[in-house]
């Protein structure tokens, strides 16, 4: 019996395991949805990306990366600078959304 609830208690905790860490990162220069899709798909390239969110509207990368994974910053300016964008690490420029913006007028 004790067996048997060990295990069961050790199915429950793996299947609320902690996803990987994540990362907002202001992106400069992009301006349309080709854009957006272009970066989406250097990111999806990338074998430390699980998950990938690229918000044109607020200009902003969220990356979710694989347990125990990381992209370094240098390496996600340079993925995004051969691309033809700039990064942008400053947390002011990754944490507004419309309504924010909307607000400061």
């Amino acid at each position: 019996m004790k067996q048997l609830i060990i295990t069961a208690l050790f199915l429950l905790n793996a299947s609320f395991a902690t996803a990987g860490e994540e990362l907002k990162v202001g992106v400069k220069g992009m301006v349309c949805a080709f854009c957006a899709q272009g970066i989406e798909k250097k990111f999806k390239a990338q074998p430390e990306v699980e998950k990938i969110e690229v918000s044109l509207e607020n200009k902003f990368v969220k990356l979710n990366f694989k347990d125990g994974k990381r992209l370094s910053k240098e390496k996600i300016t340079e993925i995004l600078k051969d691309a033809g964008y700039e990064a942008n690490f400053d947390e002011k420029s990754t944490e507004g959304t419309k309504e924010a913006s909307e607000k400061k007028k």
